[in-house]
């Protein structure tokens, strides 16, 4: 399966179009050159080696959140209602647009 991560940069490169960054425990440089400017400290999303784009801390959180869900289910571990607390114990609801004409 092929997931973007969040990363956080540790470095940059600008001569190189590259940084070193980190995150879900591991350390790569990546390709920069598809973002804006980032700067240490910044978060990004990265996938197969390269950042697609930048994340603020909540997006970046949110996501390891998820990521952290599935792994969980993948392990057959941990309760999935603990890690989305706004989905447990209330019936799913189709969003407007997908609900069509259906009443």
């Amino acid at each position: 399966m092929c997931v973007g991560i969040p990363m956080r940069i540790a470095s940059v490169e600008p001569d190189h179009g590259t940084a070193v960054a980190s995150g879900r425990g591991r350390t790569e440089t990546i390709n920069v050159l598809l973002v804006e400017t980032v700067a240490p400290g910044d978060w990004v999303l990265a996938f197969q080696g390269s950042a697609i784009r930048t994340l603020t801390p909540d997006e970046a959180r949110e996501t390891d959140a998820a990521l952290d869900a599935l792994q969980a289910v993948l392990d057959g571990t941990g309760s999935i209602d603990s890690f989305f607390p706004d989905l447990a114990d209330r019936e799913p609801q189709l969003p407007a647009h997908l609900k069509g004409n259906a009443p």
